[in-house]
């Protein structure tokens, strides 16, 4: 099982710790089991939280941006993170795959539709999703925006350094000078080959850049959480395997299929200094959003648990609980 060390870092104002009044385990494929839960209130408001990364997975804390006593909150691991199984399997396992997941364990657990709440890749799914399924979705609570487009793939290996060059020379020591031009086809061919030693020495690597680059203010034990095997084969293998497959999108998918679900209550939750995924993205989701609601956190980075942005979560959470919309 998972070691959520991430959780000795919780915000204030998000609501008390909870435990699942339900779990289980779901096999989608041949290959493939996911691990689900459900907390809160089992006749409350359907909320599906879906993590970042890809290959983050979920962690206790997730659910505590939602009124155990409104909320009937749903989270699952994505294939191949958290305690899914198989641990950082690329192998059957892209965006329209992890749709198809999203809707059988809606159809498992009887509910009809839910309010949708992503943040980081997770907002990209979420997007996919309701582009998908737009008549399953209540609303959408989106933070740290990433649209799955070229440009911020290319921001991730090569315009973060102009923030964190410390953390990307880290990075970057762990390829031979002369594999340094394509660092994603260096990392993949690491990451993938048949050394399991040089795999996890990677995907730790992949994992601790990350980390490192989350927060306004530097969080050290986020980034040796990040170095654990249960989550740097996640989030390494899987962010490397998505990325080098373009996140399984056309170029401009979500954007243009916003028409889908631009009728549908949203709100864009953003900090100012989001290295990992900067405002621009958010901006231009806001500009083909009209009717969301557009939030900029002035104190915050990328990660839901800076301070401003936790708040502002739970606020959306509360204000979808009182009035329906966002």
């Amino acid at each position: 099982m998972r070691d959520n060390k991430i959780d000795s870092y919780v915000p204030s104002g998000i609501f008390p710790p909870l435990k699942p009044y339900r779990s289980g385990r779901l096999e989608v494929d041949d290959l493939h089991t996911l691990y689900w839960e459900e907390s809160g209130n089992p006749q409350g408001v359907p909320v599906l939280f879906l993590h970042g990364g890809p290959g983050a997975g979920t962690a206790p804390s997730h659910r505590q941006f939602f009124d155990p006593s409104h909320y009937r909150i749903v989270l699952f691991d994505q294939r191949g993170s958290g305690q899914s199984t198989p641990l950082g399997e690329a192998r059957q396992n892209s965006t329209q795959l992890l749709i198809d997941d999203i809707e059988r364990l809606r159809e498992m657990m009887g509910i009809e539709d839910w309010l949708i709440f992503g943040g980081s890749w997770g907002s990209t799914l979420a997007l996919a999703y309701g582009q998908a399924h737009p008549q399953r979705c209540t609303g959408f609570i989106l933070r740290g925006i990433f649209l799955g487009t070229q440009a911020e793939i290319d921001w991730f290996l090569q315009g973060m350094p102009l923030f964190f060059p410390d953390e990307h020379a880290k990075f970057v020591s762990q390829i031979p000078e002369e594999e340094r031009g394509d660092l994603l086809e260096a990392y993949m061919k690491r990451l993938f080959g048949d050394d399991p030693v040089v795999s996890l020495r990677a995907a730790q690597a992949w994992s601790r850049y990350e980390a490192n680059c989350l927060h306004l203010l530097p969080r050290p034990e986020v980034a040796r959480m990040f170095s654990t095997a249960c989550v740097a084969l996640g989030v390494g293998r899987l962010g490397a395997h998505y990325f080098s497959n373009k996140m399984f999108l056309s170029e401009g998918q979500l954007i243009d299929g916003m028409a889908r679900i631009a009728h549908l209550p949203a709100v864009i939750i953003q900090g100012r200094y989001d290295v990992v995924c900067p405002p621009r993205t958010a901006w231009q989701l806001r500009q083909a959003w009209p009717n969301a609601s557009y939030q900029i956190v002035d104190d915050a980075g990328h990660a839901a648990s800076e301070p401003g942005i936790a708040s502002a979560l739970v606020a959306a959470t509360e204000r979808f609980k009182l009035t329906g919309t966002l």
